[in-house]
C-alpha cells in the first residue's frame, strides 16, 4: 500500500470515528460528580426539593449529586451560573416560576430566556400557595376579605417575600381578580413576613403550604383559600379560588430541574427517566410530604410549555399591574 493510499484510509477512519466521540462521551455520562444549583439559601423549599433528590439521583447515577446554594438577585446569580456552565449534564438547575417565568417576563435587566437558554428536565413537586389571615382574624372566609377591601380600599394590608416575589404576584392577581385594592408589605422572607401575620403587624399574608404548615398546626394562623388549580391532598378541605369565582388568580406554586441549553438528548432523556422514578416513589413522596410539598413528575416538553404560558401571563400582568422589577 503506497503513502499516499495509507493517508487517505486514515483520514477517513478519523472522519467516521468523529460523530461516534460525543455519543461514547454520553454513554459514559456521568463521568464526574453532578452539582445542582439552587438560587435560594439552604433550608427553604426549594432546597428541601433538591436535597430530597439528590440522595436518590446520586444512588441511580452511580455518582455524587451535590447540591450548591447560589442565592441573591431574585434567583439571577444561580441562573447565569448554570446557564454559563458546559451543557454536559454535570451542572443542574433546581427552582421554580421565579427563575424560568417571572425572572425573564418583569426584570428588564434579566438577560437570560427561561426557555432557550434551558433544557427542561421536568417539573418534580408542587405546593400550595395559602391566602392565611392571623388566628383570631375576623375574616372567615375569603369572601370576608373581598368584602372588607371594598368596603374600605386599600386599608388591608397582605405580607409578601419582597417585589416580584410569588406572593407579591399572587396578590396582584387576586386584586384584579376580585376587583380590589390592598397594599403590599414587603419583608426579607418567609420567616419575618410570617411573624409579622402572628403578630399582627398585617392583616392577611401569602404563603407557601412548606412555611405555613407548622403555623397552622399550631393554631396561630388559618388559611382561607388556596391558590392552586386543585385542590390539595395536604389542605383536602381547604377551596381553590377557581371554585369562590376568581379563577384567573390561580397561581400553581412549582419546583422544576433543567440543564443548560444544548445538554445532550439523551443526557436529558436519561435525567427525566430517573426523575419519573424517584418522584414515583413512595419514599420521596412521604418525606416531601412531611414538608407540605407534594411530590409529582411532568415532563420535559410539558414544563417548557409551562414556561412558555407563565411568561405571557406574567408579562400582561407586569403591564396591567404597573410593575416593574429591577
Amino acid at each position: 500500500m503506497n503513502h499516499h493510499r495509507r493517508n487517505l484510509l486514515l483520514l477517513s477512519a478519523l472522519a467516521l470515528g468523529a460523530p461516534a466521540l460525543p455519543a461514547f462521551a454520553q454513554a459514559n455520562w456521568p463521568s464526574q460528580s453532578v452539582t445542582m444549583v439552587v438560587p435560594f439559601a439552604a433550608g427553604g423549599g426549594t432546597d428541601i426539593v433538591a436535597r430530597a433528590i439528590a440522595t436518590q439521583l446520586g444512588t441511580r447515577l452511580g455518582q455524587a449529586v451535590v447540591v450548591d446554594n447560589k442565592p441573591g438577585a431574585g434567583t439571577v446569580i444561580g441562573a447565569e451560573s448554570v446557564i454559563r456552565a458546559a451543557p454536559d449534564g454535570h451542572t443542574l438547575l433546581v427552582s421554580g416560576a421565579s427563575t424560568w417565568s417571572i425572572n425573564p417576563a418583569m426584570r428588564p435587566s434579566v438577560r437570560y430566556d427561561g426557555v432557550k437558554d434551558f433544557s427542561p428536565i421536568g417539573i418534580v413537586a408542587s405546593v400550595p400557595l395559602l391566602l392565611l389571615v392571623h388566628a383570631d382574624s375576623p375574616y372567615r372566609t375569603l369572601e370576608d376579605v373581598i368584602k372588607a377591601a371594598r368596603e374600605r380600599p386599600s386599608s388591608l394590608n397582605y405580607a409578601t417575600h419582597g417585589p416580584g416575589t410569588v406572593p407579591h404576584l399572587a396578590g396582584a392577581l387576586f386584586q384584579i381578580a376580585a376587583g380590589i385594592q390592598m397594599s403590599d408589605v414587603a419583608y426579607r422572607g418567609s420567616a419575618p413576613a410570617m411573624m409579622a401575620l402572628i403578630s399582627k403587624e398585617v392583616d392577611i399574608s401569602l404563603d407557601t403550604a412548606a412555611s405555613a404548615a407548622p403555623q397552622i398546626k399550631a393554631g396561630k394562623v388559618r388559611a382561607l383559600a388556596n391558590f392552586g388549580a386543585r385542590r390539595s391532598a395536604l389542605f383536602p378541605s381547604l377551596p381553590v379560588v377557581a371554585e369562590l369565582g376568581l379563577a384567573d388568580a390561580t397561581f400553581d406554586g412549582w419546583y422544576g430541574m433543567a440543564a443548560p441549553a444544548n445538554t445532550p438528548k439523551p443526557v436529558v432523556e436519561r435525567l427525566a427517566k430517573e426523575l419519573q422514578a424517584i418522584m414515583g416513589s413512595g419514599e420521596i413522596k412521604a418525606q416531601l410530604l412531611a414538608q407540605s410539598i407534594d411530590a409529582t413528575y411532568i415532563g420535559p416538553e410539558q414544563m417548557r410549555q409551562q414556561i412558555e404560558r407563565e411568561t405571557t401571563r406574567f408579562r400582561a400582568l407586569a403591564h396591567r399591574a404597573n410593575i416593574r422589577l429591577n
